[in-house]
């Protein structure tokens, strides 16, 4: 049976252990992850916590609300046994009524009919299996991705693991994030935390790409659990352009990891360029489902479908 648990009912110890053992676990569940991201978070729980569904809310004039978080790119249904349609159905007829709306994302493990009434959409992350050895894997590179490694190289620029969360960050603010992207002074601080509590529980690691005259020009962030490292944010200045510094840190991480049971998430992203630029490494698409569910009365529904359309189209 499944148990909707207010989160002070919800038994953090429990819950991480199944989100640990889970067939389609991910560090973007853990209670202390989604503590940070979302705030305040319900649950669905069954059979003391075989399977579990975390459910970040808001409440705005009366309505409580399921949204997604920043920096958390899929959720939905986690189990510690294999996952089908119908478990992921009955998860999502679970759902409280008192919740009038809802929109956020499933997880690659999380199927459902194609016709399903709360199906809003299509996100797609791009993977890649790191368990053949480096030669093998960079033998699937894109020809385009193989010139731009050797101009890289031809340039200077070094490596290293030693680079600050804080220079990543703020490259990304500098350049990237001055053209339309929605994140506040808050989120960018949420984001360090986030980090150094990654870095003290062994699942960050950091690369940082510098110029021969050893001036930042790129870095990434890469969170690592359940055999799946996640790019989880990369920050760039407008040297790493010139000296393609984001293709040789990600080629400088394969290079480490090929020959284990890990697979590369780049995370997918919505900008054409940007897939592009990650499909160059011979990485695969995978296909998780955003979910939309409306509740609310025939006024406010309205209202919400206009403010959906302008956010999705006009933006």
């Amino acid at each position: 049976m499944i148990r909707y648990l207010r989160h002070d009912q919800v038994d953090a110890d429990r819950w991480d252990d199944c989100i640990r053992e889970a067939v389609n676990g991910i560090f973007y569940a853990y209670s202390w992850y989604l503590d940070m991201c979302a705030g305040t978070w319900d649950a669905l729980v069954e059979d003391d916590y075989r399977t579990v569904m975390p459910l970040p809310y808001r409440e705005k004039a009366g309505i409580k609300y399921l949204f997604q978080p920043y920096f958390v790119q899929q959720l939905g249904v986690f189990s510690r046994q294999s996952l089908g349609i119908e478990t992921t159905r009955r998860f999502l007829d679970a759902i409280p009524s008192g919740f009038r709306f809802a929109e956020f994302s499933l997880n690659t493990f999380n199927k459902l009919e194609a016709e399903h009434p709360y199906i809003a959409g299509k996100g797609i992350t791009y993977e890649l299996d790191l368990i053949s050895p480096y030669g093998q894997i960079r033998q699937n590179y894109s020809s385009n991705l193989r010139r731009k490694l050797k101009k890289g190289d031809e340039k200077g620029v070094f490596i290293t693991p030693h680079g600050r969360p804080e220079e990543i960050i703020r490259a990304f603010r500098n350049n990237r994030g001055r053209r339309g992207v929605p994140y506040g002074e808050k989120d960018y601080q949420l984001l360090k935390h986030l980090v150094y509590s990654g870095m003290h529980r062994g699942m960050v690691s950091i690369r940082c790409a510098y110029t021969e005259t050893n001036d930042f020009c790129a870095g990434i962030i890469f969170f690592t659990s359940h055999k799946k490292s996640v790019l989880l944010f990369s920050g760039s200045t407008p040297e790493a352009y010139a000296t393609n510094a984001m293709s040789l840190l990600i080629d400088h991480y394969i290079r480490e990891q090929a020959g284990k049971e890990l697979v590369l998430d780049f995370e997918g992203s919505s900008d054409p360029n940007l897939a592009r630029f990650y499909r160059s490494f011979g990485s695969e698409e995978c296909v998780f489902l955003h979910i939309q569910i409306n509740r609310l009365p025939f006024i406010l529904k309205m209202a919400a479908g206009i403010y959906l359309y302008v956010r999705k189209y006009l933006r």
